[in-house]
């Protein structure tokens, strides 16, 4: 544990080196604030309060968002120190690939932690300050929180297996690349293409739903929406949450950075530095 913490610890300077807290800080806020500014004008005609249309429209920022943040944390964490000879070096030392991982992993959850909360947390402010605000849409706002780190740390841990299965850091930024497409763009839009052609059927009724569970980004969908009713009302996603079983959400998005470190513990393993 020692060594982990150690490990953490340069690799948390390391980010705040290269200006990757600030960046991933700054784009968070940006776009919170600017969503929380922008959904001043329809709260009133949706009749709910500003945060909850704030949480509505931030899910879905940090549905993208979020996953691109980790991806361009982590996809050169194993490639670039390859490249750069570092890795090498570093495993020349008493410590293990797993400790490694686990530092660099540590470190990197932290930073996307702190990004979330004070980018998330402005919003919930500035929606306080205007009067819009209430216990149910702050308790919303916490699960938005919780669930944007999970969604991080699963996008963090599949940068892992991208950059220990890639030889170079421009072919590990394509695989980030390439993830990113496929989980939070691609995928979506073959659900959506499904549920047109289905119509109605059973695809819509009993395979949808699961679908959604199964994907980390529509996972957090519905995570955001499973404990307010007002969540459900402004996304649409009611329908899918009560399909699934309660917890279901939450277990998707625990089940992820776990497969998905695990994963890359067995790649990483196997890489010849």
């Amino acid at each position: 544990m020692s060594q982990i913490i150690a490990l953490a610890s340069v690799e948390f300077r390391i980010l705040q080196r290269n200006r990757w807290l600030i960046i991933a800080t700054g784009l968070l806020s940006v776009f919170a604030l600017a969503l929380t500014l922008a959904g001043a004008t329809t709260s009133g005609a949706l009749g709910v309060d500003l945060l909850t249309v704030s949480v509505a429209s931030m899910t879905t920022l940090a549905v993208y968002l979020v996953p691109l943040v980790a991806l361009l944390i982590s996809f050169e964490t194993i490639a670039g120190d390859a490249e750069r000879g570092s890795l090498a070096l570093v495993l020349t030392y008493p410590v293990s690939r797993g400790a490694l991982l686990a530092g660099k992993f540590l470190a990197h959850l932290a930073a996307l932690a702190i990004a979330v909360c004070i980018g998330f947390g402005l919003s919930g402010l500035i929606s306080l300050a205007l009067g819009g605000a209430g216990p149910a849409s702050g308790i919303a706002l916490l699960r938005l929180m919780l669930g944007a780190i999970l969604l991080g740390a699963a996008f963090i841990a599949l940068g892992y297996v991208v950059s220990s299965l890639s030889r170079s850091v421009a072919a590990a930024a394509g695989g980030a690349g390439f993830v990113w497409l496929v989980l939070v763009v691609l995928y979506d839009l073959v659900l959506l293409a499904l549920v047109v052609w289905d119509n109605g059927g059973v695809f819509s009724r009993e395979i949808f739903p699961w679908a959604l569970l199964a994907n980390p980004a529509d996972a957090l969908r519905l995570f955001a929406v499973t404990g307010s009713a007002d969540q459900a009302l402004v996304t649409g996603m009611g329908a899918a949450a009560a399909a699934l079983p309660a917890q279901g959400a939450l277990l998707s998005l625990l089940f992820w950075p776990v497969a998905g470190l695990l994963l890359a513990r067995v790649v990483f393993g196997r890489r010849v530095p």
